[in-house]
C-alpha cells in the first residue's frame, strides 16, 4: 500500500481547504444557504481546471466534499434532480451531535474507476530471446505480439509470477488503491467500474480515503456542528488522543498546543491517555487473573474501534475474549462528564473509526463530538490562529509513559505487559500484536485455531498504529519519533496500581 501521508498532495489541500471554509462558514456567515451555494465558486475560481477536465467536474466534486464536511450525505446521482448543495442543510445547521450513517462514502463523480487486480506489459518489454515470463506461466497467458510480450487477460489468473521473473521490471500489476488498502473487502465496482463501499462490511479505518489519489473517498465532519456547541455559551472540553504531538508542526510543543485549543475556545483539555493508564491497569489484572490461569484461552484489546468490530463481524466466537474495559476515549470522558457534567466533550484525534464509537449506542460513550487533527487544523486556520507563534501558558502531565504509548502500533499490548511485570512478578506474558485489517485477520485466524492460546492480543487497524490514523497530517515515522519523545516525558512510567 503506498502511502502519501506528509506530502502536501493537491488532494491533502483541497480537503484542508474545505475544511478551513466550512469552519469559516460557522463562524462568520450571515446567510448560511446563500453563502453554502457560492462556495464551491470560491473555492474554484479559476477558468480551467488545474485538476479535472473542466472547472465544473471541478466544482462538483467540491460541492460533495462541503455536504460530507458539514456532516451531510451524497445527493443521489441517479435522480433526475438531485437538489441543491444545501439540501437538508437546516438539519446540519445544530449544535449538537450529529451522525447519519455510512460514514465513509466514495464521491462518485471523483472516482477514476480505476482498473481492479490485472497484470499488463509495460513499453519497458524489451522483447528478449529468454522469455522467461512465457516459460513461467502456469495457464500459457503470455505469448508475442509484435515483438513484445501479451498478456491474455481471459486466460490470466493473477499469479504475477510472470512480473517477479521479469528481468526488465516491464510488467505492471494494476489495482485498485482504495481497494487493495481495505482489509475487510468492503470496496466493491458499480456498474460504471466506479469504487462502492459495502456499509455491511466496512469497519471505517479509513484506509481506503488516504489511499485514493483522486481523493474520491470522504467521511463526514463535525466541525460545523461543534463550532455551533461552542457558540452556544455551553461549556465545550478538549481531550487529546496522545498522537496529537508533532501533527501541527515540528515547532508547536504539547503546552503550546494546549493553550491554542484554549485560545480556539475550549474550557479545559485533557489527555485521552488517562483513560489508557485506566484501561492498562484493568487490563493487567483480567490478563493476570483469567488468561495466565488458562480460565481463558486469550484477550483481545478493545481500544481500536475497527479492529474490535472486524472481529465481531467476521469472528463472532471472539466476542467474549474482547476486553470489556471501557476503551480509553470513552473512559476520559466518564471522568471529563463526572467532573464537568454539563460539558460538552470533544475527542480529537488521529481516527476515522472513533466517530463512529461515539455513536454507537450499545455503550453509552459521553462523547459529544469527534474531530481528526486534520478537521481542527480547518478550524485554527479559519480562526486564524498560528500555533506556532503561541506562547505556552498551560502544563500537560496528566498520563503516564504507559499510557501515552498506546498511539503507536504495539504500544498497547506493550503497556499491559508492564503493568504485569510490574505489579505481579513473576507473571509469565505473552503478548503479539497485529497492525493493518489483513493482519489482524490473519492474527484472529490463528487464535481461533488455538495456535495464539495464553496470549494478550493487540490489534490495531492502521498500519503503525494511531500515528498512521486516516485524520494525521504528518508522516508515520516522523509521528512515531514525536510520540515516543512525548511518552519518555511523562513523570511517571506507569499508572499506579
Amino acid at each position: 500500500m503506498s502511502d502519501m501521508r506528509g506530502i502536501d498532495t493537491p488532494v491533502r489541500q483541497r480537503r484542508r481547504r474545505v475544511f478551513r471554509e466550512v469552519a469559516n462558514l460557522a463562524y462568520n456567515s450571515t446567510n448560511l444557504k446563500d453563502d453554502c451555494e457560492a462556495l464551491p465558486y470560491k473555492i474554484v475560481d479559476y477558468e480551467e481546471s488545474q485538476y479535472w477536465e473542466s472547472v465544473y467536474r471541478d466544482r462538483a466534486v467540491v460541492r460533495e466534499r462541503i455536504r460530507l464536511a458539514m456532516g451531510m450525505s451524497l445527493r443521489p446521482e441517479n435522480r433526475e434532480h438531485p437538489g441543491h448543495l444545501t439540501e437538508g442543510i437546516e438539519e446540519s445547521n445544530i449544535d449538537e451531535k450529529y451522525y447519519e450513517p455510512p460514514l465513509m462514502q466514495v464521491i462518485p463523480s471523483a472516482c477514476n474507476a480505476c482498473p481492479e487486480n490485472h497484470y499488463e506489459v509495460t513499453d519497458a518489454c524489451m522483447g528478449c530471446v529468454a522469455h522467461p515470463c512465457q516459460m513461467v506461466c502456469p495457464v500459457k497467458a503470455i505469448s508475442m505480439k509484435n515483438g513484445r510480450s501479451f498478456i491474455d487477460r481471459e486466460k490470466c489468473i493473477k499469479c504475477g509470477k510472470c512480473k517477479a521473473v521479469c528481468p526488465y521490471d516491464a510488467i505492471s500489476h494494476k489495482d485498485r488503491p482504495c481497494k487493495s488498502a481495505c482489509g475487510v473487502g468492503a470496496i466493491k465496482s458499480d456498474r460504471f467500474g466506479r469504487a462502492v463501499i459495502d456499509n455491511d462490511v466496512c469497519v471505517s479505518c479509513g484506509m481506503c480515503m488516504v489511499s485514493c489519489p483522486f481523493g474520491a473517498i470522504a467521511d463526514k465532519s463535525q466541525i460545523f456542528q461543534l463550532i455551533r456547541a461552542m457558540q452556544s455559551g455551553r461549556t465545550v472540553i478538549a481531550q487529546i488522543a496522545p498522537s496529537f504531538v508533532g501533527q501541527f508542526g515540528p515547532k508547536v510543543t504539547p503546552e503550546m498546543f494546549k493553550t491554542a485549543l484554549k485560545e480556539l475556545g475550549f474550557a479545559d483539555v485533557y489527555e485521552t491517555a488517562i483513560g489508557a493508564d485506566m484501561g492498562c491497569v484493568a487490563e493487567a489484572e483480567h490478563y493476570v487473573r483469567e488468561v495466565a490461569t488458562g480460565k481463558q484461552d486469550f484477550a483481545l484489546t478493545s481500544c481500536c474501534p475497527s479492529w474490535s468490530v472486524m472481529a465481531k463481524k467476521l469472528f463472532p466466537e471472539t466476542i467474549d475474549k474482547i476486553s470489556n474495559e471501557l476503551t480509553p476515549m470513552v473512559a476520559t470522558a466518564r471522568i471529563i462528564k463526572n467532573e464537568h457534567p454539563d460539558a460538552s466533550v470533544v475527542f480529537i484525534g488521529p481516527c476515522a473509526s472513533k466517530k463512529l464509537e461515539a455513536s454507537r449506542r450499545t455503550v453509552r460513550s459521553d462523547v459529544d463530538f469527534v474531530i481528526t487533527f486534520e478537521e481542527l487544523t480547518g478550524m485554527f486556520e479559519a480562526k486564524g490562529i498560528l500555533l506556532e507563534e503561541i506562547k505556552a501558558m498551560d502544563e500537560i502531565q496528566d498520563a503516564t509513559g504507559a499510557g501515552r504509548g498506546y498511539g503507536v502500533a504495539g504500544g498497547v499490548a506493550s503497556a499491559i505487559e508492564q503493568c504485569i511485570q510490574a505489579y505481579h512478578p513473576g507473571t509469565p506474558v505473552k503478548v503479539v500484536h497485529a497492525e493493518s485489517l489483513a493482519e489482524c485477520r490473519k492474527m484472529l485466524l490463528l487464535a481461533k485455531a488455538g495456535k495464539l492460546n495464553g496470549c494478550l492480543i493487540e490489534g490495531m487497524a492502521c498500519p503503525g498504529g494511531c500515528v498512521a490514523g486516516a485524520g494525521t497530517n504528518i508522516a508515520i515515522p516522523a509521528a512515531a519519533k514525536e510520540l515516543a519523545r512525548f511518552k519518555a516525558a511523562a513523570r511517571e512510567e506507569i499508572p499506579k496500581n
